[in-house]
């Protein structure tokens, strides 16, 4: 993410989390999905390197 961009979400817990739009803050926390899984994260790409 280029600096400046994105969102700076703080759980209830205290870990915070940086989206870098809307659909990926609405995919992790309210469809709960797994960025392992979904082709189009960082994570995703790390699983195979």
């Amino acid at each position: 993410m280029e600096p400046g961009c994105g969102m700076l979400f703080v759980q209830r817990t205290g870990s915070v989390l940086y989206f870098c739009s809307n659909k990926c803050k609405k995919s992790q926390l309210v469809l709960k999905r797994d960025p392992k899984k979904l082709k189009w994260t960082e994570r995703y790409e790390r699983k195979f390197v």
